[in-house]
This record gives C-alpha cells, sequence and structure tokens, in this order.
C-alpha cells in the first residue's frame, strides 16, 4: 500500500476494491492519489485521515487485496489465545511501538494483527525477534492499540497479583465447590480478609492511581465483573477479575470504608485513607445494590495530583484578573457554575488558596469535603442530624467569619443566608448547578432571592467546563476542512488532533483544562438585576461588555493548540 501502483497477486489495487465495494468515488481517489504522490504515505491512511472511508473499510479492503484474514475486536478474531506465552514473545513496549497485536502461535508460525502487513522490515524484525515465522493478519490501527491495553492490561493487572503468586487458583477451585450466593457472612468476611482478595484490591488501586483515574467502578452483570476507571472525564474499560471474586472484593472494600457488611439491600457511602509512598490518598466510596448485586465507585482524591493555584487552571488572563479584584473584595457573592464534573470544587478550592492568610477566618461547609486544605476549618453536612447547610451558616455567623465557602446553594434558605452574609461583610464563595454564567442569576431569583438584594451583593459569576488537554507527545498538526470546522471561525490555519502514544494510553488526550466565561457583575448588569430583567437580555448585555462565551473560550484553547475541535464541540453542545 506504499505507492498507488502496488498490485497483490490478482493485479487488484487497493482503490479499485474500495471503488468496487463503493466505499469510494473515483474523484476522491484520483484526489488521494495526487496527494500520495506529492507527500507519500499510505493510500489508505490519506483516504481515512480526509475523513472520505473508516479505518474497517480501509483494513477489509486492504484484507480482499492481499489475500489475508480480516481481524476485528467485533467479531472477537482480535483476541490473543491464553497460555501461549504471546506476551513473553512480543512485549507491550514492541507492540504499542510498531502497532501489531500476537494473536496465536501454531508450533514456529506466529499470527500477528497488523494495520500495515506490507511493512516487510518490520516483519523481519518480528522474525528476529520471536524466532518465529510471521503470518500477518489485517486490522484497523485503533482495534490493534484497544486489543494492545486489553492483553497486555490484564497481564499488568496479573503482576504481583496473578493467579500463582496471590493464590487465585486456589480461591477459584473454592468459589467453584460453593455458590457466592449461599455463603455465610463468615465466610465472605474471612475471604475478604484473605491475602489473595487483598492484594487484588489494592492492586486495582495503585493501577488506578498510577493511570490517574479519577474514580473506579465495579459492577456485577449476570456472569461477569465489570471494571472500568475514569480517566480524564472519560470511563474506559479495564481486564476485570473472575466473577467468582466479586463478593470477597466488595466486602474487603466494606471492610477498609467501615461500612456494613451484611447490608446488601440498602445505598451505603464510606471513606478510607490509604499511603502511597510519601503521599496520602483519601477514598469516598459509594455502594448502590442492583440487580445483580451491589456496584462500587471508588473516588479517588488525590490532593498530589490537583493544583490548587489559580494561574494554572486555564483562565484567560482577561478572566483571571476580573476573579482576581472579585475576590480581593471584603464582601460580596463569588460564584461558579456548571454541570457536575465540571471542576467548580478545584476552582473554589484554588480561590482559598490564592485569598487564604493567618489575617483571615475562613469557614467551609461541604458535601462531601472532597480535600484537606491546611488553615481552613471544612465543616461536612450531616443531614440526618439536622446539620444542613443552611444550620451550618447560621452557627458560622457566629464563628467572626472573613470568608465563608458554601459547597452548593440548593434551596431558597440556603440562598438568602449567603446573601444577608455577603450583605453584612463576608465574602461568600458558592456553586450553583447551571449550563452559563448569566443563568446563575436568573436561577437565584427563581428560587425566591429578591432581586434588589442581589444586585448590591453579587460580584462575579464563572461559567465553566473542562475539557481533555492534547497530549503533548504525540499530538498532530492539520488543517481542518470546512466540515471538519461545523462553522467555527478561528484564528489560526493549522490546529491539533489526537494520535496516540504510549505517554497517553493511546487516548491522544493527558490531562484536562478548564474553558470558562466570566462574567463580572457590572454597575449595568446590577441595575438590569434590580429590574428583573430576562436571562437573554443579561447575556446580551455581558457579551457587549467582554465576556466571552464557553465556546468561544474552548476555541482560543482550539487554537493554542491545547485541545482539540471534538473536545469543545462535546463540552459546550447546546449552550
Amino acid at each position: 500500500m506504499t505507492k498507488k501502483t502496488k498490485r497483490d497477486s490478482s493485479g487488484a489495487k487497493l482503490g479499485e476494491i474500495l471503488l468496487k465495494e463503493r466505499f469510494i468515488r473515483q474523484e476522491q481517489l484520483d484526489r488521494a492519489i495526487e496527494i500520495q504522490e506529492a507527500g507519500g504515505g499510505h493510500l489508505g491512511e490519506i483516504l481515512v485521515n480526509r475523513g472520505i472511508v473508516r479505518e474497517e473499510d480501509v483494513a477489509f479492503a486492504l484484507s480482499q487485496q492481499l489475500n489475508m484474514p480480516f481481524a476485528s475486536s467485533k467479531t472477537g478474531t482480535l483476541r490473543p489465545e491464553e497460555g501461549q506465552g504471546l506476551e513473553m514473545l512480543v512485549s507491550k513496549q514492541v507492540a504499542l511501538r510498531n502497532t501489531i497485536l500476537p494473536v496465536s502461535r501454531d508450533k514456529n508460525i506466529l499470527t500477528c494483527a497488523m494495520f500495515d502487513p506490507q511493512d516487510f522490515m518490520l516483519i523481519d524484525e518480528l522474525r528476529k525477534i520471536t524466532r518465529c515465522e510471521i503470518s500477518p493478519v489485517v486490522a484497523t490501527r485503533s482495534d490493534i492499540l484497544r486489543a494492545i491495553e486489553e492483553f497486555y492490561g490484564a497481564i499488568d493487572l496479573a503482576k504481583g497479583g496473578g493467579p500463582k503468586l496471590y493464590g487465585i487458583d486456589r480461591l477459584r477451585q473454592a468459589a467453584s465447590e460453593t455458590d457466592d450466593d449461599s455463603l455465610s457472612l463468615d465466610s465472605i468476611i474471612a475471604r475478604a480478609k484473605a491475602a489473595p482478595v487483598v492484594k487484588l484490591v489494592d492492586l486495582m488501586l495503585w493501577q488506578a492511581i498510577d493511570q490517574r483515574a479519577s474514580d473506579i467502578h465495579i459492577e456485577p452483570f449476570e456472569g461477569r465483573i465489570s471494571l472500568r476507571y475514569r480517566i480524564d472525564g472519560k470511563l474506559y474499560d479495564i481486564p476485570p477479575p473472575p466473577r467468582h471474586l466479586y463478593l470477597p472484593i466488595v466486602s474487603r472494600i466494606k471492610i477498609l470504608s467501615k461500612l456494613d457488611i451484611s447490608e446488601k439491600r440498602l445505598p451505603q457511602d464510606g471513606t478510607y485513607m490509604v499511603k502511597l509512598e510519601d503521599r496520602t490518598i483519601d477514598l469516598r466510596i459509594s455502594i448502590i445494590p442492583t440487580i445483580y448485586g451491589e456496584k462500587v465507585v471508588m473516588r479517588i482524591l488525590d490532593r498530589s495530583g490537583v493544583v490548587f493555584d489559580l494561574d494554572k487552571m486555564g483562565f484567560e488572563p482577561n478572566d483571571l484578573a476580573a476573579l482576581q479584584r472579585a475576590i480581593s473584595s471584603p464582601y460580596g457573592l463569588v460564584f461558579i457554575t456548571g454541570p457536575t464534573g465540571s471542576g467548580k470544587s478545584t476552582t473554589l478550592y484554588a480561590i482559598l488558596q490564592a485569598i487564604k492568610s493567618s489575617t483571615k477566618n475562613i469557614v467551609t461547609v461541604e458535601d462531601p469535603v472532597e480535600y484537606r486544605l491546611d488553615g481552613i476549618n471544612q465543616v461536612q453536612v450531616k443531614p440526618e442530624i439536622g446539620l444542613t447547610f443552611a444550620a451550618a451558616l447560621r452557627s458560622f455567623l457566629r464563628q467572626d467569619p472573613d470568608i465563608m465557602l458554601v459547597g452548593e446553594v440548593r434551596d431558597l434558605e440556603t440562598a438568602e443566608i449567603c446573601v444577608r452574609s455577603a450583605l453584612t461583610g463576608h465574602l461568600v464563595l458558592s456553586t450553583l448547578h447551571t449550563n452559563d454564567a448569566p443563568s446563575a442569576v436568573t436561577r437565584l431569583i427563581d428560587i425566591g432571592v429578591e432581586p434588589y438584594l442581589l444586585a448590591p451583593t453579587i460580584l462575579i459569576v464563572i461559567g465553566q467546563r473542562l475539557v481533555r488537554k492534547l497530549c503533548p507527545e504525540c499530538k498532530e498538526a492539520y488543517t481542518p476542512t470546512v466540515k471538519e470546522l461545523g462553522g467555527a471561525k478561528l484564528g489560526a490555519e493549522v490546529i491539533y488532533r489526537t494520535k496516540g502514544c504510549q505517554a497517553c494510553g493511546n487516548t491522544g488526550y493527558k490531562g484536562r483544562t478548564l474553558i470558562a466565561e466570566v462574567m463580572p457583575i457590572s454597575e449595568d448588569i446590577k441595575a438590569m438585576i434590580s429590574q428583573g430583567v430576562s436571562y437573554q437580555e443579561i447575556r446580551n448585555i455581558a457579551k457587549r461588555l467582554g465576556m466571552s462565551t464557553l465556546y468561544e473560550s474552548g476555541l482560543r484553547k482550539v487554537e493554542q493548540g491545547i485541545t482539540s475541535l471534538e473536545e469543545v464541540f462535546s463540552a459546550t453542545l447546546g449552550i
């Protein structure tokens, strides 16, 4: 596939096969061949990159051209056979570097999935490494990369915790003799404390931390367990432990977080703390009953992995200056808005770190307290005993506070106490669940806050989202087509997109940053709030006064090469 003239034994070209299968039109093929002749490269990749065909279509046509099998994860033909020591023949590093996957071995013949089976230099190198004859099968690049992570990820999970070393074989044998559902409570506790399960839970946790995961999801289904890690806001499947280890794993987590091991009918929440080298990591546990058993979500709160620094959050310089002016005020209201998972709490903590001083008394009421901050008095709400946001705030006013942080304004009582606290000389920081900054004002009025009280107290509203950052190791520059731009107007002709490498786990992204619309409350906006004008009127005047929307903020990140168009479109869809 390196040249347009290359033929297989039947004399058919890749382009001719794509035409025959009606994947492309003649003019599209002619244009791709012109690009190939001018700059080289694979004809198939040129067609895929221009959005003309799918990877699967090219791989299928290539398999037809070369008369080779086509392997796919959808059909299960891209799953390496177990027990053949394939990971010893081809290391994960070699597999990732060359985008190949060992699938099976028959005596001295090693079957390998390749996206370019005509790379004869690579085949020769594999022959030398493995001392086997190489039998290529065709697969897509993305399919191979996913399969590499699944295959070698399962092996990584087993290192130090594999069946033999952890004694899981013995546990499997015991499980086969006893139905989990009929185990006594004592038996479940005994299994949960067994060395194999203890080490397996630890290994799952360490692996998640190493991959920068924020959450671990353990979900039971009929005949299997699902294990997923949330990394940079997206959930990824991880090779799970066997189904019979589900009860001991859940019980082990309950024991660690001091939950009721016998209660399986009601949701439970708990916490525990672990030490990892010189780091202390808080874990927040949530367990809910499902039809197949209890689902566990472990939130990983790694203080060392979060930077509470306003300068490094991703604010544009003018927006950061407006925020710093607002939080320098001795009193008033500061609101951060956005949906769950948009980084509101992190922004609030960064604000507290910026204004923290030995001369100021800072108190917070949160649900839950996500990170422990030195020098700040933090209170966890407990509605079951009457310690609500409103009750805590009333007590705060007798604690001589300078600055108060309220985790979230959920009702009129909490909102009114926040407003009156700001009126009486306190700086109040809080969050709201609204789509953007201007709608925060109308939300507060809708729940019952009087406009004449809100107008003189509110200082600034920030609407924000989190977008994934492109991996700096592998991001590639390209010129977007009109279709890819989707009407977006960019100040840069060349922007960046994902590629995938070992450093980012082949996702193309590494880390997240925020996009924000920052709305300082000017005198004009205060006057409009007092008059009770609509959300759209507030939004229009805020934009006239220089507020950038979330969409515009995202496009600037695209122009700077920080994120991709797809991420911005996804984060701002419908706003």
